[in-house]
């Protein structure tokens, strides 16, 4: 999988890993990533879904409601928050690969409220998959990299010239920053089952 430590560190930008990344890469990249994140829930329970972890630093500034903005998110809200992101960036990206230029936002968010059970997560995880490959081929033969948007604040990677490749790398980029989440949810829920099995073998 592609290392964005570097960029997080600040030791180079989106763009210039753009600039060592190919389409077919993006391709590649994003099955590594839907992979990573199958792999990360295959002992996944329908009540680890819903389980809600302790997360002390939980802020969300683009929560719908006030009491949301503070609430630690459940396995399938992170699910459907990342796939959305990468799936807004693929999407995007297309528009500029054919030589549009940016014209407002393409996100939807499935509710979180719905994911439930563990096949809606893997269901989720692969029409995501299927969604944003299929974006990839509405690439053009010979994609407009010179196309691109002037990145705006609060975006870290504001003033630079973003182009497909690396608004693609963007929403992968996202979507990394949660796959320790995705282990740290699973991992608390195994450990209240554990106290929990441990509370009912003293009682």
């Amino acid at each position: 999988m592609l290392d964005f430590t570097p960029v997080r560190n600040r030791e180079m930008t989106i763009v210039d890993l753009a600039a060592t990344v190919t389409k077919d890469d993006l391709r590649t990249l994003t099955n590594e990533m839907i992979d990573d994140y199958l792999a990360a829930i295959a002992d996944a329970r329908d009540e680890d879904v819903v389980f809600v972890p302790q997360d002390p630093h939980a802020h969300d500034p683009g929560a719908k409601t006030p009491e949301e903005v503070r609430m630690a998110w459940t396995l399938g809200h992170v699910i459907v928050h990342t796939t959305a992101g990468s799936e807004e960036a693929a999407f995007l990206a297309a528009e500029l690969a054919r030589g549009v230029e940016l014209h407002g936002r393409s996100r939807y968010e499935v509710p979180w409220t719905t994911m439930k059970t563990v096949s809606q997560l893997r269901q989720r995880l692969e029409e995501s998959r299927r969604m944003r490959l299929a974006s990839l081929d509405m690439w053009p033969d010979e994609p407009h990299l010179d196309v691109y948007y002037i990145a705006q604040p609060p975006s870290p990677n504001a003033g630079l010239k973003v182009n497909a490749i690396a608004r693609f790398l963007q929403g992968l980029m996202h979507e990394d920053s949660h796959r320790a989440q995705v282990r740290e949810i699973l991992r608390q829920a195994r450990e209240a089952d554990y106290a929990s099995a441990r509370r009912n073998a003293t009682s």
